[in-house]
């Protein structure tokens, strides 16, 4: 349990940093796809609401302190994605990407959508298909590439530290 939990704060932070750092210079269309974002929806899609919820106030909080104008406005928006996917738990299939790349495209257009209301909306910036054309939809595209090979490798991740934990007992 300990193992698993350290693991998931190295990943975390691991992805952090590729987001902020290597990914930065990988920029299409200006901009990068949010790793924290496919970590919080992966990992609620395969351990649950809880995971979900703790991990997403986890990504959220790190990018609060690094871009946040406001602290917990990404804390809330990767809490509330982390909750509504954990819910799909309970259909968790390994072999299926299909619905982990759904959940991680509907998660990007949520935090898009979130993200526009209290940064743009609220300032009285009301070109929203301005915003969706040139910030959201791509950044859903380049998202969905990457997270097909990140849940891949979190998947088989998650399989050796289940398969090493009933060893252990």
């Amino acid at each position: 349990m300990i193992k698993r939990r350290i693991s998931t704060i190295f990943i975390i932070l691991l992805a952090f940093l590729l987001q902020t750092t290597f990914f930065h210079k990988l920029a299409l269309a200006n901009v990068v796809p949010n790793l924290l974002l496919i970590l919080t929806v992966c990992y609620s899609y395969m351990r649950g609401r809880t995971s979900g919820e703790l991990i997403g106030l986890l990504c959220g909080l790190m990018l609060d302190m690094m871009y946040g104008s406001v602290i917990g406005l990404y804390a809330f928006i990767f809490m509330t994605i982390g909750f509504l996917c954990g819910y799909c738990q309970k259909i968790y299939f390994t072999d299926n990407y299909i619905l982990p790349c759904v959940l991680v495209g509907l998660g990007d257009l949520v935090y898009g959508f979130y993200y526009y209301i209290t940064e743009f909306l609220v300032r009285g910036k009301l070109h929203f298909a301005f915003y969706f054309s040139h910030i959201i939809l791509p950044e859903l595209i380049y998202t969905l590439v990457v997270s097909v090979v990140v849940f891949r490798v979190l998947n088989r991740f998650e399989k050796y530290l289940s398969t090493e934990r009933r060893e252990e007992v």
